[in-house]
């Protein structure tokens, strides 16, 4: 039990350590290619370097969004940008200083595995997993030491 959420946890934690930003997506304006409930792994990038058809994150408002770059006007210092699930591109150009990133990676239903380690329940299901993985490996212990 005690490897289980270690390596539930790994997914969420690892990537952090190798320099990428990790977020939860919680619309559809990226569907079908990042369903909700999925996890991004967004990399820093060099505003420059973000290509047509790159997906990226960013800054809007007081959160962060992730949708696909359908221009890069270096000049001005802006992106334009489009959920691929929108009909139209985004009413406001992206500034370079909202750039979060680029999107390294998605993994879909990682994010329900996030909100749920995150929140208060979640929480206490990690500690008693926890718990009871200690309370088997002392009880395998007892059980061993009894045979000999």
């Amino acid at each position: 039990m005690l490897l289980a959420v270690i390596a539930a946890s790994l997914a969420i934690t690892a990537p952090r350590f190798m320099g990428y930003s990790i977020y939860n997506i919680v619309s559809g304006s990226m569907e079908p290619e990042i369903p909700v409930r999925s996890v991004i792994y967004v990399e820093s990038a060099e505003p420059e370097s973000i290509q047509p058809k790159d997906i990226i994150a960013f800054q809007g408002g007081d959160s962060i969004i992730a949708h696909r770059v359908v221009e890069n006007r270096v000049v001005e210092g802006k992106f334009i940008t489009k959920g691929d699930a929108n009909a139209e591109e985004d009413m406001q150009p992206v500034d370079y200083a909202e750039l979060v990133g680029r999107v390294a990676a998605h993994y879909p239903l990682l994010g329900g595995l996030m909100a749920l380690y995150t929140s208060n329940i979640g929480k206490a299901y990690v500690i008693c997993f926890a718990a009871c993985g200690v309370m088997f490996n002392l009880l395998a212990g007892k059980i061993r030491g009894q045979k000999r």
